[in-house]
């Protein structure tokens, strides 16, 4: 072939390919090797490209014209995808061809394709010439995440087929224009017009139709009949004031949560602009899903007894496996589960208020562990404790005593709800974790000036506390006395960060993974030890020297990030990273549990397909990278 002809091919190949991430993206010099490096090569329909019996890769492909499905071999259980389909200028198998270890897919032309074909050589001189090349193949986190959701949400699709989109903007369910009202209208003319017209509540807007109050059915009953209040008053004076209010870009997903969190029925739409666009209640929710918020709600909030708080935890679960099936992220997930257990647990609390007399007493339920970061899983037990104000007036050992007696209840119950017990003792109904603010802070003090081993993982524990219950002013004054105390020891700091380098993420010299570091689950990496561990502890690190408030991990991440120095896209890396351990860990605890055995977090990475194995290394060389940032700032 003449150079002229060669030169035309190769044009034709870079124009063809600049069409496509990440090859639009690249230099000009290694589009141009690429072109020259590869081969075209044809496969007829149903012919095998790549396939596990074929040995290590040699050759990376990239469709010129076709489709290709990239199909699991072997057995197929519920925490993989079945297939994946390859479009034009998509590349495969990266995982393989960089490891040159053989495919655990089988690639199959589904129609007649067309490929370039890259030796195995080529393509790592190519990775050495081109940064987003090389950023393509070793940190896509976020592209392969997004493809990891979309196979997840067609393998329970036939679960979910009934079930519209948590996903879906707040727009996709408004059906109708809301109904508003100004400050000064009379309460008679907004009582009759909600009953006129059959709506459930009313907004109340200021001049630029922006929503400034809401007033539904039940404040009625409250702020007008049971008062006796006239019916020649404003609204204004009976309305709730700032009500929650949320973007019509926002997800679906958003509005259950700030229900959940808030115990609200009502979330209003906006535009950019601030002004009402529609109102979102509990009943549109419960169209979505065959387990309704509003069930659930209903079923805590009228819980008049223990057993009947049982359901409500089975009720939370499907809700949990709903969303996660539509395709909802590991962080907005644990959140939502963390937000409904939060209200399983107040609910508990306030049932045995009623049997034990603790008024006069100031005093407050801490969270701890992941609950205290909104991280709860499928699998969770009770990590608790309280923290209570002692007068000079009053008998320290007396209030002790009743709080210890309530705090013992309130732990039996939860674990009848289902919440078990936790084997390390960390409830509220252990002397040693029911204390006055002095107490916690004379602790936490104690753990802090002298960081021996135990004191090290109390800290890891108790300093990602929350209030669940009670006086949240104490949970404000105990952070900000850690903070303090944290930020004046730097030593301890420093303990931490060596501490958090004990374990190491699991990547192998030879193998992907490595995977002999639990003797009783041979084959397995513990998802939790070896990888969540090592970002939640990271976090904390950098949220203590950095004075961030937050207890949940991402919330840590950014902030701390930000404060750091940190690039926004390191930290949106670290971010993806552990949310996607986090969304393996929530796969797996539901398909052991479906299956009668209890929730565990260790996976056999062998048993993952190649999109599942390519996201889970990256995601330990983010986790392998914060250690990196420790060791550095720390010399350690």
């Amino acid at each position: 072939m003449s150079s002229s002809a060669t030169k035309m091919l190769v044009d034709a190949t870079v124009e063809l390919l600049k069409r496509h991430s990440p090859f639009d993206r690249m230099e000009p010099q290694a589009l141009a090797f690429l072109a020259e490096k590869s081969q075209l090569g044809y496969f007829p329909k149903d012919a095998t490209i790549v396939s596990p019996d074929m040995g290590p890769v040699n050759t990376f492909y990239i469709i010129q014209r076709g489709k290709v499905q990239a199909k699991q071999t072997g057995d197929i259980n519920v925490t993989e995808y079945s297939s994946l389909t390859l479009g034009t200028g998509e590349g495969f198998p990266i995982g393989s061809v960089m490891a040159r270890r053989a495919s655990t897919n089988a690639y199959i032309a589904i129609e007649d394709t067309f490929c370039y074909q890259l030796p195995a050589d080529d393509f790592v001189q190519l990775m050495q010439m081109s940064q987003p090349f090389n950023l393509f193949c070793t940190q896509y986190i976020a592209t392969l995440l997004n493809q990891s959701r979309r196979q997840l949400q067609v393998q329970f699709s036939q679960r979910a087929a009934e079930q519209q989109s948590m996903n879906s903007p707040l727009s996709a369910i408004i059906t109708k224009k809301p109904v508003c009202v100004t400050p000064e209208t009379p309460i008679r003319q907004v009582v009759e017009t909600m009953v006129a017209g059959h709506v459930g509540s009313m907004v109340v807007v200021d001049a630029e139709h922006r929503p400034i109050g809401i007033f539904t059915q039940s404040d009625a009953m409250k702020r007008i009949l049971l008062p006796g209040l006239p019916l020649d008053g404003p609204i204004s004076s009976v309305m709730s004031k700032h009500p929650h209010a949320l973007s019509d870009h926002s997800p679906v997903y958003d509005a259950a949560l700030a229900m959940a969190m808030h115990s609200v029925r009502h979330v209003l739409a906006v535009d950019e602009e601030g002004k009402l666009q529609g109102v979102v209640s509990e009943r549109d929710l419960f169209t979505l899903q065959r387990v309704g918020l509003r069930q659930i709600r209903q079923t805590i909030e009228g819980a008049t007894d223990i057993q009947a708080l049982k359901q409500a935890g089975a009720d939370v679960r499907q809700l949990a496996l709903n969303m996660l099936a539509q395709g909802v992220g590991a962080e907005q997930l644990t959140q939502f589960i963390s937000a409904l257990n939060d209200t399983v647990t107040r609910r508990v609390i306030q049932l045995n208020l009623a049997e034990h007399d603790l008024y006069g007493i100031e005093w407050a339920w801490l969270a701890f562990g992941s609950e205290g970061r909104d991280e709860q899983t499928f699998s969770t037990d009770q990590d608790n404790g309280i923290v209570f104000i002692c007068t000079d007036i009053q008998n320290r050992d007396e209030l002790e005593l009743r709080l210890l007696d309530f705090s013992q209840h309130v732990n039996r119950d939860l674990d009848t709800v289902g919440f078990t017990y936790c084997k390390g003792n960390i409830m509220a109904c252990n002397p040693e974790l029911c204390l006055t603010l002095e107490g916690w802070e004379e602790k936490f003090d104690r753990w802090i000036r002298v960081p021996e081993p135990q004191a090290l993982l109390n800290a890891s524990i108790f300093f990602d506390f929350r209030v669940l219950y009670g006086a949240s002013h104490l949970g404000d004054r105990l952070r900000m006395s850690l903070l303090a105390m944290a930020r004046n020891t730097p030593v301890f700091l420093r303990m931490m960060a060596a501490n958090a380098m004990q374990v190491q993420p699991p990547l192998g010299k030879i193998r992907d993974f490595l995977t002999d570091l639990e003797p009783d689950y041979p084959g397995c990496i513990d998802l939790k030890k070896y990888g969540a561990r090592i970002f939640i502890d990271a976090a904390r690190i950098f949220a203590l020297a950095t004075g961030v408030h937050n207890t949940n991990t991402v919330q840590r991440i950014k902030l701390s990030s930000q404060r750091l120095g940190v690039q926004a896209e390191e930290a949106a890396a670290i971010i993806e990273g552990f949310n996607y351990i986090q969304l393996l860990r929530l796969r797996h605890q539901h398909f052991e549990t479906e299956h009668g055995r209890p929730g565990d977090n260790c996976i056999n990475p062998d048993l993952l397909n190649e999109l599942d194995r390519r996201i889970l290394k990256e995601s330990f060389r983010q986790a392998r990278k914060l250690q990196q940032r420790l060791k550095l700032d720390y010399q350690l």
